[in-house]
């Protein structure tokens, strides 16, 4: 074989190449480095390299295995998403101030994959602020979906998703506060996984200049993303360990194993409509098919429970903490805008757009409020999961759309079938496990009429990852998973 017969490989082949001395680490940094160097300027997924010390370390793995040694990833190429702290290379979350930060110490997550033997070919574009479903900036550009560049690969882990695809490293990270890990993987084809809140450490992955302090921020998570859903357990296990601060919940918490390991043995629910913004055509048909396939491989399949919380509710009340969260970042004049904005509204509006408007300027007291309600929610997704192991729902309403760089946000819309809606509208799938925190795994099931990738995400018990993430190796194993573009 050679090195260009490794380019869209998995990490688990990868790691079973090398161990059985069929390519070397220095040679599958080259080779990857080399593609790169090749493909990604048509792309845009990498802008931040590493690759003199990224062959250093492929030259350090080589003789770790040469010694008998191993490791997790020793010796296997991967990304890490901008918004993590790498020493040495710039953090800048697209963030122009902040063009020369360089932070001094690695995020504990990056810690973690140098420490299980990868080499780190470098960081992956996001979204100012990390703040968009798209995946462009002023200081690195935009960056385009392998399936069509003139599409997006979804924000804010875009950059992340584009280079699986593309065949830029086997694995990498990201996070999620608006499905960023979700849509990136649905829009082009890979695997993500969005853990239990709070599972996963994030010190280090912190907007700079900030110090690199352990707190877990409302709804937001760090995950993994691969090209396949063994990769996802592979990362899960090395990135589930406490924090050195003992900050957060991994270190008093022993992860339960899969509910189950064959397909009949699944009870799962159907969820591909929302009663605030249709599915389209394309998603609902391959759900549909994906239902019809589970049905016969035998698992239990059902379209509807009166256990599933209220989504309208639930749509809501995420909307108002997503703005809560987001907002307090903002700078004072910006906050006092929308501040006097969330006083203007008609108490009786209760649009989506109303509560981001509201939760912007959510007042303590209000949140304390919502978060009870949130509680509630909980509570029901816990009941639900007594009948059923999977909920199957989209990752988004639509195939990746095209790029929609127009200045004002929240004016923008999304084109489902023949009718258009609010941009940020499309957010409710990634509210139903980001609200209580629930896990979710992303997997690709197939291809639209036009060619452009269809997933969905399995959302599973509370702090019962391995449910999702065997459910979707099982899905893989039946029905295949990652396939590459056509285009290079």
């Amino acid at each position: 074989m050679t090195t260009t017969d490794y380019t869209h490989s998995t990490a688990t082949e990868l790691i079973s190449a090398m161990n059985d001395r069929a390519v070397s680490a220095v040679e599958l940094a080259s080779a990857a480095m080399d593609r790169i160097e090749r493909y990604d300027s048509g792309i845009n997924a990498i802008p931040v390299r590493d690759f003199d010390r990224a062959l250093d370390a492929a030259r350090v793995a080589d003789a770790a295995r040469a010694r008998g040694a191993g490791g997790p990833l020793l010796g296997v190429p991967i990304t890490v998403k901008e918004s993590f702290n790498v020493a040495g290379l710039p953090t800048t979350w697209g963030i122009p101030p902040f063009k020369n930060f360089v932070p001094t110490e690695d995020a504990v997550a990056v810690a973690r994959l140098k420490a299980a033997g990868a080499v780190i070919l470098g960081k992956t574009n996001v979204p100012v602020a990390l703040g968009d479903l798209q995946t462009y900036n002023p200081i690195y550009g935009t960056t385009n979906n392998p399936w069509d560049r003139e599409r997006t690969p979804g924000g804010s882990s875009g950059g992340s998703a584009a280079a699986l695809a593309a065949g830029f490293g086997a694995v990498s990270i990201g996070s999620d506060i608006a499905g960023s890990l979700r849509m990136p993987a649905h829009f082009t084809g890979v695997y993500a996984h969005k853990p239990s809140f709070g599972l996963l450490p994030a010190r280090g992955h912190t907007t700079p200049p900030a110090r690199p302090l352990a707190y877990d921020r409302d709804l937001t998570v760090i995950g993994p993303m691969a090209r396949s859903a063994s990769d996802l357990a592979l990362m899960l296990n090395l990135l589930a360990e406490p924090d050195a601060t003992g900050v957060g919940i991994a270190h008093r918490l022993a992860l339960p194993p899969a509910r189950h390991d064959d397909l009949p043995s699944y009870r799962v629910l159907i969820v591909d409509t929302h009663p605030l913004i249709p599915t389209s055509t394309d998603v609902r048909t391959a759900i549909d098919y994906l239902a019809s396939g589970l049905a016969q491989a035998g698992a239990k399949v059902n379209r509807n429970s009166v256990l599933l919380p209220d989504q309208i509710e639930a749509a809501r009340l995420y909307m108002r903490l997503l703005l809560a969260s987001i907002a307090a970042a903002y700078p004072p004049d910006v906050y006092e805008q929308a501040r006097t904005a969330s006083q203007r509204v008609d108490p009786d509006d209760i649009s989506l757009a109303a509560e981001r408007t509201r939760g912007a300027a959510l007042s303590y007291r209000d949140w304390i409020t919502a978060d009870s309600l949130r509680t509630r929610h909980r509570a029901a997704w816990s009941e639900l999961f007594t009948e059923f192991d999977i909920v199957i729902c989209p990752a988004a309403p639509t195939t990746a759309f095209r790029h929609d760089q127009s200045a004002d946000l929240w004016a923008r819309t999304i084109p489902i079938d023949d009718a258009d809606y609010d941009y940020a509208d499309q957010l409710v799938w990634a509210g139903v496990a980001t609200t209580p925190g629930l896990p979710a795994t992303a997997v690709p099931i197939t291809r639209s009429p036009d060619g452009l990738p269809i997933g969905v995400q399995l959302i599973g018990p509370m702090f019962e990852d391995h449910t999702p993430i065997r459910f979707a190796q099982l899905l893989e194993q039946e029905f295949g998973g990652f396939t590459p573009p056509a285009s290079r």
